[in-house]
């Protein structure tokens, strides 16, 4: 066999909370995983766009940290010893001639290859990219003062932060880095914001405190600096004139442009940019291929973590009888079974 192929039971593509979660749903029926992700860490959009946020809806966690939701999925999938390949983007599925019919080969981008008789979806909503500032010269600024998602707020103790944005992540950032940034001033192109209602009243209710400024309305103009570094940033009124507003980072929170990615040329059902689903299975309209969380999609459909963990749970077990075609799968509560080995 060559060095780049690898055999198993199923290929998670995703190692997001659902992708990890798939793994232990998979491992409880006795499916074996290996997971694919084109990010270099595990976490998908947790570890990479919030991992110090809490989420408050993980049942039996009032409160946890992005970050630490991933390590605990991660230890729950460790038993079935899953196999990742981080840094990995998947290029083409397609269908291959084998002993086991309904087989799938998977190739990444990298050149590596995968032959399994499942593949479950798990990539989030896709490819994202951010949605840059048209400014001159901000390039040479960006990954040292620009930055377009927060990992550490400890990165910015002490420093002069400008965000830019009117919606839940920048209100959101701001209120979260009054703590740590010697001064925080919320840029916006109009008085009125279009976040949480509660999250706009603390804003202002900081603002009025003195703990940050609000500059609006007023956007984005220019940067200026030196090597990299920020010394300032331009800021332009409806009526052209400008303000300078000395800072060393500037954090632009204009959402994330979304798109499939390789997902739209495998033969799935999209809609609107999402893998469509059968809802009590979890499997798309070809035959062995499942999607779960933010990438799939069905009439009713809620966007949250937990559904994702419910859509995977279903995946797995649909996928048992791609993989073991010769047994029945009988239900059974964990209590019963443990965590198999």
């Amino acid at each position: 066999m060559p060095e780049n192929l690898h055999t198993t039971d199923a290929i998670v593509i995703g190692a997001g909370p659902v992708g990890l979660f798939a793994v232990f749903a998979c491992g409880m029926v006795k499916i074996r995983c290996h997971v694919v992700d084109a990010l270099e860490t595990l976490g998908g959009q947790l570890t990479t766009l919030y991992p110090e946020k809490p989420i408050f809806d993980i049942p039996g966690h009032p409160r946890i940290l992005a970050a630490d939701l991933i390590a605990r999925l991660a230890e729950q999938a460790a038993p079935f010893q899953p196999v990742f390949h981080l840094g990995q983007r998947v290029e083409r599925v397609e269908r291959v001639e084998c002993q086991r019919s309904g087989h799938f080969r998977l190739t990444t981008a990298q050149g590596m290859r995968f032959e399994c008789p499942v593949v479950i979806l798990a990539a989030g909503a896709g490819v994202f990219a951010p949605n840059r500032p048209p400014l001159a010269g901000l390039d040479a600024f960006e990954g040292t003062s620009v930055f377009y998602h927060v990992r550490r707020r400890e990165d910015f103790r002490g420093q002069r932060v400008v965000i830019a944005g009117g919606g839940d992540s920048a209100i959101d950032w701001a209120l979260s880095l009054i703590d740590v940034a010697a001064r925080v001033m919320v840029v916006h192109r109009r008085p009125k914001f279009r976040a949480a209602p509660d999250s706009v009243a603390r804003l202002h209710q900081q603002a009025q405190a003195g703990a940050l400024d609000l500059v609006a309305p007023y956007q984005l103009h220019g940067v200026e600096g030196h090597k990299g570094r920020l010394s300032a940033v331009v800021v332009a009124a409806l009526n052209g004139t400008t303000r300078r507003l000395e800072a060393d980072v500037l954090l632009p929170f204009f959402g994330l442009t979304q798109e499939p990615g390789p997902i739209a040329g495998w033969g799935v059902t999209l809609e609107h940019h999402h893998v469509l689903i059968d809802p009590a299975t979890s499997m798309t309209n070809i035959a062995g291929i499942f999607a779960a969380g933010d990438i799939a999609t069905c009439p009713g459909k809620l966007k949250l973590i937990l559904t994702g963990f419910a859509e995977a749970t279903r995946a797995a077990r649909a996928a048992y009888a791609f993989v073991h075609p010769e047994t029945a799968l009988h239900f059974e509560h964990s209590t019963t079974t443990g965590v198999p080995t």
